[in-house]
């Protein structure tokens, strides 16, 4: 079963297309990237996928359910982490999270603001007034105010966004751990180191879906340099990005003895995403 489902979605703002036609789907259990520019209407929509924007045009299904018809009761399954922490400066964190579970109508919701607490790694900080945390602290308050109320869906926009390389660790291993426990996360990143953590992606360009599929298979649209050095000189040439070209183009030097040393240089998905990207705008 898919988690979301979405067919021809359109938005526009007056005569600016922020979505334009947008199709993709999000199986059930999977941690889903969306990448793409600034600009290119990652944050539009999953705002439309939360049911806080209506959409101009097109379908959209979350968790089969419809996110403007059936809001009431999709909001008590999904959890939204925005791109800016939306918090109470004066609260503590303990109490930004209970205020969101108490929101949700969550069973034994001490015992659960506990939980999410130390889940998140806060329970040092956990009764400081958030105006006096910075910034990566500030998300991880936004990530357990998401979680208090054990969504099934989980969206977040930009969620490691200017936080140093180890908590951005942190945050993925508790991504995995939510989807091994049956979570469907749903990533909007421009981090490509992010983006091969994901089981899918989507490249979004200018409001459009313009490749869906697993990091691995987009990196094989890339170009990889081989370069084959042998005694008094070397080969280079620049094949295919799949298992299969490497080994086609191997096979003809039958890696005899002269053969030294075999290089291999594969373009990054930063680079093969630019590069769809470019042949979009070409």
């Amino acid at each position: 079963m898919d988690a979301i489902e979405v067919a021809g979605l359109v938005k526009r703002y007056g005569k600016i297309e922020a979505l334009s036609g947008v199709d993709l789907s999000v199986p059930e259990g999977a941690v889903f990237g969306l990448v793409g520019p600034n600009g290119a209407g990652k944050t539009t929509l999953i705002k439309a996928l939360v049911g806080s924007l209506r959409p101009t045009d097109g379908e959209v299904s979350v968790l089969g359910l419809s996110p403007l018809k059936d809001k009431a009761r999709l909001r008590r399954q999904i959890g939204y982490m925005p791109q800016s922490p939306a918090l109470y400066d004066d609260l503590s964190a303990r109490d930004n999270v209970a205020f969101f579970g108490a929101a949700h109508h969550t069973p034994d919701l001490r015992k659960r603001v506990a939980e999410v607490i130390e889940f998140t790694d806060l329970a040092n900080r956990a009764n400081d007034p958030v105006h006096t945390f910075s910034g990566g602290m500030k998300r991880r308050v936004s990530l357990a105010c998401a979680l208090v109320h054990r969504p099934k869906m989980l969206f977040l926009d930009e969620p490691t966004a200017a936080v140093d390389p180890q908590l951005r660790s942190r945050f993925w291993t508790t991504f995995r751990e939510l989807a091994r426990d049956g979570a469907t996360l749903f990533i909007s990143t421009h981090l490509m180191d992010e983006a091969m953590l994901c089981d899918r992606i989507s490249i979004l360009r200018r409001g459009r879906v313009i490749a869906s599929d697993s990091p691995r298979r987009i990196l094989e649209r890339g170009g990889t340099r081989l370069t084959v050095g042998r005694e008094g000189g070397e080969e280079q040439s620049v094949i295919g990005g799949r298992p299969e070209d490497l080994a086609e183009a191997l096979r003809p030097h039958g890696l005899s003895r002269d053969v030294t040393a075999v290089g291999v240089d594969a373009d990054s998905l930063e680079t093969v995403v630019l590069s769809i990207i470019g042949k979009e705008e070409g």
